[in-house]
């Protein structure tokens, strides 16, 4: 069977982990989450990266900074993962779920703009499959409006919109490295701070609401409880295996991207014929081939594939299902149907892809596909 994603090595994960034994500091904001977090500050031109144990971290750490509680609202796309609702429904937020577009999975604009309240407090986009959001629109409405724009980038990494990179066009952006992601350490995330008022306070948060780094720092004599805060930071070996993988980052990349880039010219005549939606990528952005999918017409038609190319040994999957429409959250919906997102919900079907997967693999998995439409 070839699997739907494995996690790719650098080889020098172990050499970094022994780095850290030898250091003796095993905790975390030690010398490779400081590495770490300077790399995207100068990569991305931040003002402050804070490394955490998870995206799903980073989100909760950017709802707290942000002061969300009760009698807010938060408007977030219903096609996304459950992570990016819950970080606003632990503050006691209310969800108001965004429909898709329906030539992208990302939340569409207009759908964003009929869910503004008085009650709104922030905007989270979710950039699928890295390709932005149209952000200049979200941006502006929002500005209008004194709302937060918060940029769930968990698959953004290397990504742009206009020239800039994801995750640096909001207030707050949040990048994951999990197994399944571009650049991996197992499990972790990074908050990226892009408005310098939230930036202290997050740093204090982050450290369990303490002003512990400005005593690293020599800032204070001592540190002391200052803020709410939770223990957000991962552990410095976390950190060695994530450095490992940024060390190779642009390498990493290109293999993805010729992987990528492989299934769109090889699959291009299914959707000439109408057999299926390929991906679309706005002009302007660059996307950093996360993922690679097809929307087919019909439920009936994804599960006959997704059956189809499991006797042929590929493990291909589908993505999110509608959050509007969840167990949990359907009783508390309110904002009537979200067509798009459901159609992605039941037709969108995810290819193996990783920086590894070989020409012949890719080949039987392409073969696959296209004999299952008769081509």
């Amino acid at each position: 069977m070839i699997p739907f994603n494995r996690p790719h090595f650098t080889g020098r994960e172990l050499e970094f982990i022994q780095e850290v034994f030898e250091s003796g500091r095993t905790a975390g904001n030690f010398a490779f989450t400081r590495r770490c977090q300077a790399y995207f500050e100068r990569r991305y031109g931040l003002g402050k990266a804070l490394l955490t144990t998870s995206c799903t971290d980073a989100l909760e750490l950017a709802a707290l900074a942000c002061g969300i509680g009760p009698g807010d609202e938060v408007i977030l796309a219903s096609y996304g993962f459950v992570s990016t609702a819950n970080a606003f429904a632990l503050r006691g937020a209310g969800l108001v779920f965004a429909d898709s577009g329906p030539d992208h999975p990302n939340m569409a604009v207009a759908s964003i703009a009929d869910r503004v309240t008085e009650a709104t407090r922030a905007i989270v986009v979710t950039h699928y499959a890295g390709v932005a959001v149209d952000m200049d629109p979200v941006l502006a409405l929002a500005e209008a409006r004194g709302i937060q724009v918060i940029e769930d980038a968990a698959q953004g990494i290397e990504a742009t919109y206009k020239g800039r990179p994801l995750g640096t066009l909001g207030h707050l952006g949040a990048l994951s490295f999990h197994e399944t992601k571009n650049i991996q350490c197992g499990e972790g995330g990074l908050l990226m701070i892009n408005d310098g008022e939230l930036a202290a306070r997050a740093e204090i948060m982050w450290e369990k609401g303490t002003n512990r780094a400005a005593f690293f720092r020599g800032e204070v004599d001592k540190y002391t409880w200052v803020d709410l805060g939770s223990s957000f930071s991962p552990p410095e070996i976390t950190a060695a295996v994530l450095w490992a993988q940024l060390v190779d980052l642009e390498a990493i990349q290109r293999r993805r991207m010729a992987v990528w880039n492989r299934y769109h010219a090889a699959l291009a005549p299914l959707e000439a014929a109408g057999h299926a939606s390929l991906p679309h990528v706005p002009a302007q952005c660059v996307h950093n081939g996360h993922i690679y999918y097809l929307v087919l017409d019909s439920l009936a038609t994804r599960t006959r594939l997704t059956e189809h190319l499991k006797a042929k040994g590929v493990n291909a999957v589908f993505h999110y299902q509608s959050l509007h429409r969840s167990p949990y959250f359907a009783p508390r919906h309110l904002g009537g149907p979200l067509p798009n997102s459901d159609r992605y919900s039941d037709c969108l079907l995810r290819l193996p892809l990783w920086p590894d997967l070989g020409p012949a693999d890719q080949d039987a998995i392409i073969g696959a596909v296209a004999g299952f439409f008769g081509a």
